[in-house]
């Protein structure tokens, strides 16, 4: 919502600008997402190892 009100404001500031940004947006979201892939793929290793790492903490607790 909060895009939409500040593509709004440019366009009425300045239009041409907003209509680039229009027509930009697509391919500068295609070409972020492998970045946005890897950062999924990383955050996914983390969270592995921190399960491996916290594993005893988790058996040696139990069931509470």
């Amino acid at each position: 919502m909060m895009t939409l009100l500040v593509w709004i404001i440019l366009f009425v500031l300045c239009w041409p600008l907003a209509l680039l940004a229009l027509l930009l947006y697509p391919i500068i979201w295609l070409l972020l997402l492998p970045f946005r892939l890897l950062g999924i793929a990383v955050e996914g290793v983390f969270e592995l190892l921190r399960s491996i790492v916290l594993l005893p903490a988790r058996i040696l607790r139990g069931r509470s």
